[in-house]
Formats: C-alpha cells, sequence, structure tokens
C-alpha cells in the first residue's frame, strides 16, 4: 500500500475528474486507503471484474468493493452491494434484476466511511 504522500504525487498526474475527487475522497478516509493507493496507480493494473467472478468470491449480504470496473459476462445468485469505479450497462442491468444495490465509491464512502466488514475484490 502507498502511503498518502505518494498518493498525493501520483493524484497530480491523473486528469480525470472524477477518478481525482473519488481518490480524494478515499485518501481521507482511513478505511478507504487501499482503494486510493489501488486507484491512484496506473490504469493498465485497474482492476476489471465480470459478475461470474463477483458471484465466486462473495456470500449473501456482503459489501464488496470493486477498485475498478465491473463487466457484464455471468449471472449473479445473491443479493450483495457493490461498490466500483464504474459499471458496463449490462453488468448494471443484470446486478439490479438480481436484487443488488450498486453504489460508486465516493457514495460507498458516504455510506460506510470507516469501511466496516467491506471485502476488496482484486
Amino acid at each position: 500500500m502507498k502511503t498518502k504522500n505518494r498518493i498525493e504525487k501520483r493524484l497530480r498526474k491523473k486528469t480525470n475528474p472524477g477518478l481525482v475527487e473519488t481518490i480524494i475522497a478515499a485518501k481521507k478516509n482511513k478505511g478507504w486507503n487501499e482503494v486510493a493507493s489501488m486507484l491512484s496507480g496506473s490504469r493498465r493494473k485497474r482492476v476489471e471484474v465480470n459478475i461470474d467472478d463477483l458471484n465466486k468470491d462473495t456470500k449473501g449480504g456482503e459489501f464488496v468493493i470493486v477498485p475498478g470496473k465491473v463487466l457484464s459476462i455471468g449471472e449473479m445468485d445473491k443479493k450483495i452491494k457493490v461498490v466500483a469505479l464504474s459499471f458496463s450497462e449490462r453488468a448494471k442491468e443484470k446486478l439490479n434484476k438480481a436484487g443488488c444495490e450498486l453504489l460508486t465509491i465516493v457514495e460507498g464512502i458516504k455510506k460506510n466511511p470507516e469501511a466496516k466488514e467491506v471485502k476488496i475484490i482484486r
């Protein structure tokens, strides 16, 4: 995990205002530092997770963080809260149909500032 100074240094290179806002919000909350660290890194290293992987790696009712994009391959048969940087349109449809709650990372930080009982999918 990167230090706050290292995250700040990498943040200056980012040009996407939504990503910058997300990293700043995550950096301010101690429980979300790991997410800020992952998002401040290289775009090539950003996580992309399919619904099928979420279904395998989670239990019903969990609070799951994806510091990247959720893609639509697979089916979800559990109700979970998914916090991600972004979702594909088909992934949103499938997860909403399964009864999952979808949040951006900024919304997730507001709902759970201490990051209690969260699972980060890498």
